[in-house]
């Protein structure tokens, strides 16, 4: 019979995924995986409480488990995001000479660390960079704008309190009715 250190074994050996195969064929895999642990679950003995962790863990996981596999050069793990992540940051610290990450990174993130890991891998035209739905563009533009007043407002706050509240009083009186 098993251990819980072989069938953990195999789960790792299926998710390395060295055939390169699909997410779907990975699922299978791991779903007959999961089957035969719950089969041997009740005659576990030492090892039932770990395998009972490792299929509650798996199912919190299992949304997004299978999803790198159908994704060229999409990272497995988090160690692999986090690298890609601090890779930028790094990169954005080298540019602009600050130690700490930039005000726009933060602001713009969703936009500039897609742009800036997209950048590495190939140049890109006008024709790939022109917006395919105006409407979505747009949107985006919209939250990032939403972002930055948001930000603007938190800075104009700190630098004088009771400046930023008498206008947002006076702006308030000038909304209701006399």
């Amino acid at each position: 019979m098993e251990t819980g250190f072989g069938f953990v074994h195999r789960a790792a050996d299926i998710l390395r995924n060295p055939q390169a195969q699909s997410g779907v064929h990975v699922r299978r895999q791991y779903q007959s995986l999961l089957g035969s642990i719950k089969r041997r679950l009740a005659r576990a003995g030492e090892a039932k409480a770990g395998l009972s962790h490792f299929l509650k863990v798996t199912k919190s996981y299992w949304p997004g488990l299978f999803h790198c596999y159908d994704v060229h050069d999409l990272p497995r793990t988090d160690n692999a995001l986090e690298q890609l992540f601090g890779s930028t940051r790094h990169h954005e610290r080298r540019c602009t000479g600050r130690k700490a990450a930039s005000p726009s990174l933060v602001l713009r993130g969703a936009v500039r660390i897609v742009a800036g890991l997209g950048t590495r891998r190939r140049s890109f035209t006008g024709k790939d960079l022109a917006p395919r739905s105006v409407t979505q563009w747009r949107d985006l533009r919209s939250t990032l704008e939403q972002r930055r007043q948001s930000r603007t407002q938190r800075h104009q706050f700190r630098r004088d309190p009771a400046a930023y509240l008498a206008k947002l009083e006076e702006l308030l009186q000038s909304t209701l009715p006399p």
